[in-house]
């Protein structure tokens, strides 16, 4: 069992046990394996029909933090799992469909550096545009999701034909959706149709964190997922399974973003990945020197790794394909408490206030609930 560090532990983090409590088993406990795991919540157990939802962004400890906010969820059987390293949604739910680990599918990290490009994984767009033909999904994910079997997907509809969803969502049945009402119809109509297994995807809660952070309109927004879920459950036919689980949790950052040193900079040649998960591809003969500057200037801060090193503790999984390690960087810096790190070729429409990608309990831990329908 991996070791979960208490809240507050600012020097624990959270490695996944990716044989265990872990959003990678989740898909392949419910659709494969002969025999359920002991975390698995007791409703989802050889049940016949099954819905399993993602509410993307919300982390068990925010869940904890909120219970009178999520007072339909709060009445759930189960507990928590692990998400995957990093915490970021293009990874992990790579991984929950899949059931792979990051080292495993190679979808390792929201900005990922792909021979001589840093593609971003869910606009699948990099500094020239569109990254579909010089990188195509089923070239950098060619593996099947949910154990090849081919169930319903309920979705937003504009992801449709997007990169990401061609590379962790191949095969599936997809049914679209604009307002979060027609998430419940559509996936009621799916089980009423007969459909054994649905997944479905609700991404509310992680937009609000991102832009407004934890305060006021977060739990407004968790208000909202929990009716989501509460008009779900009345829609069901009865004795279908709801299964409740997450990509990620969030840390409010606010605006401690910290510019890298320019000792750092000096021996970067490129940086991948995240604000709080930030790999920096080191120029041609200075990996040492990289490292030693950002164990120097940033060790206060971040978990301070080198590839090897993260490798070794099994970040990625038992095993990293040896193709994939390339698209891992040199020395990365990895987010204790708010801190975030810049990369100005990272940017976006406003200032990030909630985020994830590090090893925090807070980011790291997700709910994996469940009921039936009555």
């Amino acid at each position: 069992m991996w070791h979960v560090p208490e809240p507050g532990d600012a020097d624990g983090y959270v490695v996944p046990d990716h044989d265990g409590r872990c959003i990678t088993n989740i898909v392949p406990a419910l659709l494969e394996w002969p025999s359920p795991p002991d975390w698995l919540p007791g409703p989802a157990v050889d049940a016949d029909q099954v819905v399993l939802l993602v509410l993307d962004g919300l982390g068990w400890d925010q869940l904890q933090q909120h219970r009178d906010a999520l007072p339909t969820l709060c009445r759930f059987d189960g507990g928590f799992v692990s998400t995957v390293a990093p915490s970021t949604t293009a990874t992990a739910l790579t991984s929950l469909a899949t059931g792979l680990t990051p080292g495993e599918h190679g979808v390792v990290g929201y900005r990922v550096f792909l021979g001589d490009d840093v593609v971003n994984m869910l606009r699948w767009s990099m500094d020239r545009g569109d990254a579909r033909s010089a990188h195509p999904p089923a070239a950098v994910q060619p593996f099947e999701a949910f154990c090849g079997q081919r169930p319903a997907i309920v979705t937003k509809a504009e992801f449709s034909t997007t990169g990401f969803t061609q590379a962790h969502l191949a095969g599936a049945r997809f049914f679209g959706y604009r307002q979060p009402s027609s998430l419940v119809t559509r996936v009621a109509e799916l089980v009423r149709s007969g459909e054994p297994f649905v997944y479905a995807y609700y991404d509310g809660i992680d937009k609000v964190a991102h832009e407004y952070g934890l305060g006021r309109y977060y739990r407004s927004e968790l208000v909202a997922a929990d009716h989501l879920v509460r008009c779900l459950l009345d829609e069901l036919p009865r004795g279908t399974v709801l299964v409740v689980t997450a990509d990620h949790g969030q840390v409010e950052t606010g605006r401690s973003v910290i510019t890298p040193h320019p000792a750092v900079l000096a021996a970067t040649s490129v940086q991948s990945g995240e604000a709080r998960f930030r790999w920096f591809h080191a120029r041609p003969g200075r990996v040492e020197a990289l490292h030693e500057a950002a164990l120097a200037h940033h060790g206060a801060d971040a978990w301070v790794r080198t590839r090897d090193e993260v490798l070794a503790e099994g970040w990625f999984g038992p095993e990293v394909r040896p193709e994939l390690r390339n698209r891992l960087g040199d020395v990365c810096l990895v987010a204790k408490g708010a801190a975030a790190f810049d990369d100005p070729a990272d940017s976006g429409p406003f200032v990030l206030l909630g985020r994830h990608g590090s090893l925090t309990r807070a980011e790291m831990l997700v709910p994996l609930l469940a009921t039936v329908a009555v």
